[in-house]
């Protein structure tokens, strides 16, 4: 990081604008948006300049900047557009140790300014150290669109019950779901709505005090890997929680997302390798949210789809804790669309199933005749180490050899990779591509990109 992210205290203080241009103008506009005061300096101002001058918004001097035009100045913009100029007023400003910024200049500027999503108080500054300016403005564009307008109202407000909040809730977690509580709402519900937090504020305290110390735990998706696939609500529970309970699948990006106080504790599971059992599982649970913690149970895909939700569910159910459920992406979902093909098709396969190749102890049974009849199309989960077992069954039970399959593994992550051909190669078109899961086997359907006869690799980000 070569600009440290700072934000400057300048109310009552001056900006100096050195230029008469479009771009003084755009500097002008910035300054005034601040608490501060606007001095410009410049030959030809523009019309607009010159009409702010007139409403007395800036102070502005129709000549060439002077350095006694510096005399006081907090921060100070070049913006001539000429080399000569603007490297004159830059030394001039570092004379008097005024930090200065030089439009399309960074050699000669101490400082940069950020693209700006404004929702006064609240301000977003967006910076790619002058590298892209461009993506900084799509990336503002997009965090515009998420913001409500009345966001800055929200925060105003928020300041004013700042003592009374405190006075309400202890410090710590409940203090935080207070505010997170309502924020929520007034996010939701708009300015308006959120001016009736005296009342909010007191039926939140009120509702604390009934539920005392008791903590809750959420079951939730994280999805098959990619952040960006997770729901808003399953980024509101990691942000929440005092605890994260994840499995080894979780994608290390996921678990940054939670917040930095939280402990985490990995309870993952691997094929072959003696691991943590669920009966513990369950029981770090149970314990964690009677000691009074908000518990997010982490878990890859979607907790309902082979994640052994229910009997987390009973375990915390018999212990009296609340639970609630997140639902997430699960694996089968993302497989398809990284391999382009939709998992149902009119004409082609009136149903989906998902299925798992691993029972508790061994390979898992299923309506082997209904799996291999012709217009039959399944994501297999697991079902790396069974391929040959998969395979020999559905052949037995009248399968065709050349059914397409395919085979994604590690879908939607950076390592992904799809390999496509038919149920005949099973077993060796995993082998000699050197798939070792995690992955989902796509039976019945074949990629856009692939013909089904022929074995096709794709890593993901690759040319």
């Amino acid at each position: 990081m070569r600009y440290f992210p700072i934000f400057v205290d300048v109310a009552g203080k001056t900006f100096v604008v050195a230029g008469s241009g479009e771009a003084a103008l755009q500097k002008v506009r910035l300054a005034l948006k601040s608490e501060g005061r606007v001095r410009v300096a410049g030959e030809t101002p523009h019309r607009d300049l010159v009409a702010l001058a007139g409403q007395g918004r800036i102070e502005l001097a129709a000549r060439r900047f002077e350095a006694g035009d510096l005399e006081g100045a907090a921060l100070a913009y070049g913006a001539h557009g000429n080399a000569t100029l603007d490297e004159a007023f830059a030394a001039a400003a570092r004379a008097r140790g005024v930090p200065v910024n030089v439009v399309d200049r960074p050699d000669l500027s101490d400082f940069i300014t950020p693209a700006l999503v404004d929702r006064d108080p609240v301000t977003v500054a967006i910076g790619t150290e002058g590298t892209a300016p461009v993506l900084a403005r799509m990336i503002k564009a997009r965090i515009e669109a998420l913001l409500p307008a009345h966001l800055g109202r929200i925060a105003a407000m928020a300041g004013r019950l700042r003592d009374r909040v405190a006075g309400l809730f202890a410090q710590g977690r409940p203090r935080r779901a207070a505010w997170a509580r309502l924020f929520e709402r007034g996010w939701q519900d708009g300015a308006g709505a959120f001016g009736s937090l005296a009342d909010a504020l007191d039926a939140a305290s009120r509702e604390q005090a009934s539920q005392g110390a008791a903590g809750r735990v959420w079951l939730v998706g994280a999805g098959p890997g990619d952040p960006e696939l997770m729901t808003l609500k399953a980024l509101r529970v990691l942000d929440d929680a005092d605890v994260v309970v994840h499995d080894r699948l979780v994608d290390r990006r996921v678990l940054e997302l939670a917040r930095r106080e939280a402990r985490f504790i990995a309870v993952g599971k691997t094929p072959g390798v003696p691991s943590i059992s669920q009966a513990e599982i369950n029981d770090i649970l149970v314990a964690e949210a009677a000691a009074g913690h908000r518990v997010a149970r982490l878990k890859g895909g979607d907790p309902l789809v082979f994640g052994r939700a229910e009997e987390e569910l009973e375990a915390l159910a018999a212990a009296g804790i609340e639970v609630e459920i997140v639902p997430g992406i699960t694996a089968a979902s993302a497989a398809a669309a990284a391999a382009g093909v939709s998992l149902t098709r009119r004409g082609r396969n009136h149903a989906v199933a998902l299925v798992t190749a691993r029972g508790a102890d061994g390979p898992a049974e299923h309506d082997w005749r209904a799996l291999a009849a012709e217009d039959a199309a399944f994501a297999v989960y697991m079902g790396v180490g069974q391929a040959r077992f998969l395979q020999g069954r559905l052949l037995l039970h009248g399968a065709r050899a050349d059914t397409p399959v395919t085979v994604v593994e590690n879908a939607s992550r950076d390592s992904e990779r799809i390999v496509s051909g038919t149920l005949a190669m099973l077993p060796a078109l995993i082998r000699s591509n050197g798939i070792t899961g995690p992955a989902v086997i796509l039976v019945g359907l074949e990629p856009a990109r692939a013909g089904a006869a022929a074995a096709t690799l794709k890593t993901r980000g690759a040319a």
